[in-house]
């Protein structure tokens, strides 16, 4: 089970030492969370950001592109050092061809699932994806509550992965902390995805982090 911290809910001003906190206390990733006011309603980061990152950190760098359009920019997010890019299911006409585009450039590719989104939307994509990522809330802001039908989805997910023979993480994003971590892990999430429970812990990053894998342990 892998923690990536999502620096969309980090201290901007300190994002270089945010990010080393997290890695003291224990995350394997750090996520990154695009959004261009368009395919969700707020707006965050761009490449320059990611460059950012990979600067602070030699961790994965998760990137979750939750824009219209991801074809466009593949491209300037694998040249500023991303590990993974995660596209969403809902944009993509060509699931497999953006997942092969992704892969063509170096980079591990993902989609996306928002919440009312079906499993069976993505069949035709397993042997493309190297990453499952399940919405645990409405993507677009952070700070919500992770929504519970998300549990039945990652059991049905786990189990479509392990019928198709597929090794793809299972990630989960949204609203997730110490106190449902173990029961999403139980589901068979392999990446738990969390922002304002690692940056904005009372006792800094590392505590967030720590807290998260002692849970789950």
């Amino acid at each position: 089970m892998k923690v990536a911290a999502s620096v969309l809910a980090s201290d901007f001003a300190r994002l270089g030492e945010e990010i080393r906190a997290a890695e003291a206390g224990g995350a394997s990733w750090i996520h990154v969370d695009v959004m261009d006011g368009h395919f969700v309603p707020n707006l965050t980061v761009g490449p320059a950001i990611a460059t950012a990152v990979r600067r602070s950190t030699d961790l994965t760098m998760d990137v979750h592109l939750m824009i219209e359009e991801p074809d466009r920019y593949v491209e300037a997010f694998a040249e500023a050092g991303a590990n993974r890019i995660t596209v969403h299911e809902e944009v993509c006409d060509d699931l497999p061809a953006t997942l092969e585009r992704v892969r063509d450039l170096g980079v591990r590719p993902g989609v996306a699932l928002n919440p009312d989104t079906p499993l069976g939307r993505i069949r035709t994509a397993l042997p493309s994806l190297d990453l499952l990522l399940v919405m645990s809330v409405h993507p677009g802001f952070g700070g919500q509550s992770y929504i519970p039908s998300t549990t039945p989805k990652l059991e049905a997910a786990r189990k479509l992965l392990d019928e198709a023979g597929s090794d793809a993480e299972l990630e989960v994003d949204g609203g997730i902390d110490a106190t449902n971590a173990a029961r999403i892990v139980a589901a068979g999430a392999t990446v738990l995805v969390a922002g304002s429970a690692i940056f904005r812990h009372p006792k800094g990053a590392t505590a967030g982090v720590r807290e998260i894998l002692a849970a789950v342990r």
